[in-house]
C-alpha cells in the first residue's frame, strides 16, 4: 500500500518533467514513461536495491570527469549502480559504429544513462557515435538549460533560457551521396511526426516549468517546404497552449538577438542543425560548454544525459579537465529519476564551489586540478 501511494505522489511530479502521451504517436501509452523511473520508485519504496544506470565514460578527458561524477555520487550517497560501457576498437556491424550493440541494449534496459564526450574520426567514413545513439535510441529531443552561474562573471548576468532541439532528422539524417564526381548532395528530412513530437515537448516543458514564451527558430523564408512544415506543426501545438506566448524567429536574426539581449528568449525549439548551432551559442553566453548541462529525451521514457563539450585529447590524463558539465548533466539525470533532493544537493555544491572562487579549473581562470575541484564539490555537499 505504501509503495502504491509513493508511486502516485512521485508520478504526479514526473508528469511535470515529461509530457503526457505524444501527439506524434497517440498509440503509444508509454512514450514519456520510464522503466528507470519505475525501478527508482520501487527502490525508494523498499529502501533496498540501487538504481542501475548506464555510464559511457567516453574518450579523452571522459574517464577523468566520469570518475569525478562517481566520486561525488558516492559522497552524496546517491543510490546509483553504474553499468559502464566503453567505445569499441572496431566497428560493430550491427550499429555501423564503434558503439557496440550491447551498450545500446544497456541503455534500453536501464532506461537512463550518462555519457561523457565521444570523439568520431573526421572524414574517415565512420558513423558518428553521437548520431548512432540518437538514431538507435530514438532520442528525439535534446534539452539544454543555459543559465548564468552566480559568482562566475561573463558578459551577461541574467541568462536563463532553454534550448530544445529536434534530434533525429533534418540535415543530420545521414543521407548523403555523390551525384557525379565533384558534386555531393545532402538531404534534409523534416517530418510532421517528429516536428509535432518535439513541439509538444517544448510547450509542455514551458507550461510545467513556469515558462512564458516559446520561440520557434527557422529559415522558412528560404526553405519553405521543410522549415515551413516545422512551423506549421509548432503553430498547431501552440493553439493548445493559449497561456504560452508563441513567436517565430528566423535563425540569423535569432543569433543577433541572443548576442545583443539573451533575456528576450525563454524556451527555444528548433530543427536539428539550428539547435546544434544555437545551443552552443547560448553556452557561450554563460561561460562555455564546460558549464552547460544537457539531456536527451527518447520515446519509451529513455533519458541520456551528456556533456556536450569535446573530448579534449590535448589535456587527457593530465588532471586538468573541468567536470562541471558532466556533473550538472548528472543532476539532470537525477531529476529525471525524481531524486530532486539529491539533485539539489549536488547542484548547490557545484554552484557554491564555483562562486567561492577558490577551486576553479584552468578553463574557468583558476589553477585547480580535476581532483581538487571534485574534492571541493564534495566538501560543499
Amino acid at each position: 500500500m505504501a509503495s502504491q501511494i509513493l508511486r502516485r505522489v512521485l508520478r504526479k511530479g514526473a508528469s511535470e518533467l515529461f509530457p503526457a502521451q505524444s501527439l506524434a504517436n497517440p498509440s503509444s501509452s508509454r512514450v514519456f514513461s520510464s522503466p528507470a523511473l519505475d525501478r527508482c520508485l520501487s527502490s525508494l519504496a523498499s529502501g533496498s536495491n540501487p538504481i542501475r544506470a548506464t555510464l559511457f565514460p567516453g574518450d579523452g578527458i571522459g574517464p577523468e570527469i566520469a570518475e569525478s561524477v562517481k566520486t561525488v555520487f558516492r559522497e552524496a550517497e546517491i543510490p546509483i549502480e553504474w553499468e559502464e560501457h566503453y567505445v569499441g576498437e572496431q566497428i560493430d556491424p550491427r550499429t555501423k559504429s564503434f558503439l557496440t550493440w550491447e551498450s545500446l541494449e544497456s541503455v534500453r534496459r536501464n532506461g537512463v544513462g550518462l555519457k561523457g564526450p565521444m570523439a568520431t574520426p573526421i572524414g574517415k567514413g565512420h558513423r558518428s557515435l553521437n548520431l548512432t545513439l540518437r538514431k538507435e535510441l530514438n532520442l528525439y529531443a535534446n534539452v539544454r538549460p543555459c543559465y548564468s552561474l552566480p559568482g562566475y562573471k561573463t558578459r551577461y548576468d541574467d541568462v536563463d533560457l532553454i534550448t530544445i532541439r529536434e534530434n533525429t532528422e533534418g540535415e543530420y539524417s545521414g543521407l548523403e551521396h555523390q551525384v557525379v564526381r565533384g558534386v555531393v548532395e545532402s538531404i534534409k528530412i523534416i517530418t510532421r511526426q517528429a516536428s509535432l513530437r518535439v513541439a509538444e515537448y517544448a510547450f509542455h516543458y514551458a507550461k510545467t516549468h513556469g515558462r512564458e514564451r516559446v520561440s520557434a527558430i527557422h529559415k522558412a523564408n528560404i526553405m519553405q517546404k521543410t522549415d515551413g512544415l516545422f512551423l506549421k506543426c509548432c503553430r498547431e501545438v501552440a493553439e493548445k497552449y493559449p497561456e504560452i506566448t508563441y513567436e517565430e524567429v528566423v535563425i540569423d536574426n535569432c543569433c543577433m538577438m541572443l548576442v545583443k539581449n539573451p533575456s528576450l528568449f525563454d524556451v527555444l525549439v528548433m530543427p536539428n542543425l539550428y539547435g546544434d548551432i544555437i545551443s552552443d551559442l547560448c553556452a557561450g553566453l554563460i561561460g562555455g560548454l564546460g558549464l552547460t548541462p544537457s539531456c536527451n529525451i527518447g520515446e519509451g521514457g529513455i533519458a541520456l544525459a551528456e556533456a556536450v563539450h569535446g573530448s579534449a585529447p590535448d589535456i587527457a590524463g593530465k588532471n586538468m579537465a573541468n567536470p562541471t558539465a558532466l556533473l550538472l548533466s548528472s543532476v539532470q539525470m537525477l531529476r529525471h529519476l525524481e531524486l530532486h533532493d539529491k539533485a539539489d544537493q549536488i547542484q548547490n555544491a557545484i554552484v557554491n564551489t564555483i562562486a567561492e572562487g577558490k577551486h576553479r579549473t584552468v578553463d574557468l581562470g583558476g589553477t585547480s586540478s580535476t581532483s581538487d575541484f571534485t574534492k571541493a564539490v564534495c566538501d560543499h555537499l
